[in-house]
């Protein structure tokens, strides 16, 4: 088979969804694929599987510690967190980390067809997005304080106008035409009463439960230990809630925010989704995000400024060793190929658990056991530069937002909605897909046009001019992109001791510690961890 055969392979789903339309157009996408640029950015894989080998004795590792009072590992949300309010206390911080730049999960990018990547437009490589926080997300509102995205005035918060999402916010593809907002219309009796009937409940598990953002600001009762022990489709079975629209809905919501649908995340992690926000159907929740061109990477790239001088990229951690008055810690360092050692009285291990656990030559117990528990949904970011916007079809228009009902996809976010260019000018959209578990295999292994033609196949439709316009695609991949709620996780005994306890020299801050993963709860995690650091003796009298 040549290229344009194996291209036409992943467009298989466009040509038999319409025998006039879609065929011509699957036959110009994968001429186009063919020879369009582009391929897979943002992370290396080949690091992240250094810890796959048996890695170097101690022995081995020749020349002088490098040495800080403490090491942060990770420079994801959590570690530019933790290490920013270690900094500001005039603490002496090391970042590593295995990729080249900070910001995990949530950093932006920047495509272009020229050689100058400074010059390209700016897009999200993950997080796109976060919403206002609310009173309990006391950390998160000082950092947009901080920022100067926020104040408060007349005892209310004000926010910059420029970077609250822009109108028109969402649309949806429904029945061959675009309709404002993501909520499928209710178009029968039943699915209204239904979706009436979800905001009531919704409502009264936000009083008689109780749901914040973050979640470790909140208490855990009984009443949440119920619902984390069921599935969120188990849950709404027993509440009658079967409208095939509302349940479409809800699984898009959870794929979106935990890469898994209802019969997979738990009740708990369903109805946290709602009520830590501003409920449901609610127009509020619509007007308050905030959102930038390279999304929460505009965050990140101010998180990790004031922390140049401390971020020491390509570094792959291979070993952690905990003696009686430090931490040693192995890694690799990717431009000299070759092992290095740093030392440090104290270490936060910002990473994922699944890879947290590890590295310790003797890791904690629970440590151990909470990385067993999680599972990892893997993901697909696709950035597609055109160079004009493409034709619409009828209904509303172009959004930040854009989902197609029934679409396993997640839809496409227009990168250049906060930049109020009026021109008809190069854009980027940028597509994003959960992926299920036994995909990921596929992910690491599948050359990148083919993946390209999957994400071009769901555009296609929606976009008649699409394989014209498309100038390039960029790739993203996350094996391990975020842990997913499924239940009894958010309970468990592991995870609420390494969010809770003191561990030593040894310390652990990571979205994961809430069983899922998000901006909110990776700042306040990071937050909480440089406190107790602050505060442990392990920094004075045990040094």
């Amino acid at each position: 088979m040549n290229r344009r055969d194996c291209l036409a392979l992943g467009l298989l789903p466009l040509l038999s969804a319409c025998e006039g339309e879609a065929r011509p157009v699957a036959q110009r996408l994968a001429d186009r694929l063919a020879e369009l640029p582009g391929g897979w950015v943002g992370a290396d894989a080949a690091r992240g599987h250094r810890l796959r080998a048996a890695p170097p004795a101690w022995s081995a590792v020749t020349g002088t510690p490098r040495r800080a009072q403490v090491l942060v590992l990770g420079a994801g949300i959590a570690g530019l967190a933790c290490a920013r309010r270690l900094r500001l206390q005039g603490v002496d911080v090391a970042l590593l980390d295995l990729e080249d730049r900070p910001g995990g999960n949530s950093r932006g990018h920047r495509i272009t067809n020229g050689a100058d990547q400074a010059q390209g437009l700016r897009c999200p490589l993950g997080a796109h997005y976060l919403p206002t926080p609310g009173p309990e997300a006391t950390e998160v509102r000082a950092l947009l304080e901080d920022l100067g995205l926020a104040r408060h005035e007349l005892g209310r918060w004000v926010y910059d106008e420029r970077w609250l999402c822009h109108s028109p916010h969402e649309r949806l593809w429904w029945k061959d035409h675009w309709v404002d907002g993501l909520l499928p219309p209710a178009e029968s009796a039943q699915t209204q009463d239904q979706y009436r009937r979800f905001a009531a409940l919704v409502e009264q598990a936000r009083h008689e439960v109780g749901f914040a953002m973050p979640s470790t600001h909140h208490g855990w009762s009984a009443a949440h230990q119920a619902l984390d022990a069921q599935t969120f489709s188990v849950w709404l079975d027993s509440q009658g809630l079967n409208a095939p629209p509302l349940r479409w809905y809800l699984d898009y919501c959870c794929r979106d925010d935990y890469g898994a649908d209802a019969t997979q995340v738990s009740a708990w992690a369903g109805l946290h989704y709602f009520g830590s926000r501003h409920g449901f159907m609610s127009l509020e929740e619509r007007e308050s995000v905030l959102t930038w061109p390279q999304g929460n990477g505009w965050l990140s790239e101010r998180l990790a400024a004031p922390l140049a001088d401390s971020f020491h990229g390509g570094r792959t951690v291979l070993r952690v060793r905990e003696e009686r008055h430090s931490v040693q810690v192995m890694a690799w360092n990717e431009q000299t190929q070759a092992a290095e050692r740093w030392e440090a009285p104290q270490v936060v291990m910002a990473m994922p658990l699944f890879i947290a656990a590890r590295l310790p030559e003797q890791p904690p117990a629970a440590l151990t056991e909470a990385a067993r528990l999680i599972r990892y949904a893997p993901w697909l970011v696709a950035n597609l530069l055109l160079d004009a916007p493409p034709l619409e079809r009828v209904g509303a228009p172009l959004s930040w937002d854009n989902v197609v009902f029934g679409g396993e996809a997640l839809g496409y976010v227009n990168a250049n909605q906060q930049t109020l260019d009026p021109s008809r000018g190069p854009m980027v959209l940028t597509a994003y897909r959960a992926l299920r578990l036994d995909q990921r295999s596929a992910l690491l292994t599948q050359d990148w046009r083919g993946w390209a033609a999957q994400v071009l196949a769901d555009l296609a439709p929606l976009h008649a001019d699409l394989p014209e316009r498309v100038q390039r695609v960029d790739l993203m991949r996350y094996g391990h992109a975020m842990s997913i709620p499924h239940p009894g996780l958010r309970g468990s005994v592991p995870l609420e001791a390494l969010r809770t306890r003191d561990h030593g020299r040894l310390q652990f801050a990571h979205a994961d510690l809430a069983g899922y993963s998000v901006f909110e709860e990776a700042f306040t995690q990071g937050e909480v961890v440089a406190a107790r650091v602050l505060g442990a003796r392990v920094l004075g009298a045990r040094r």
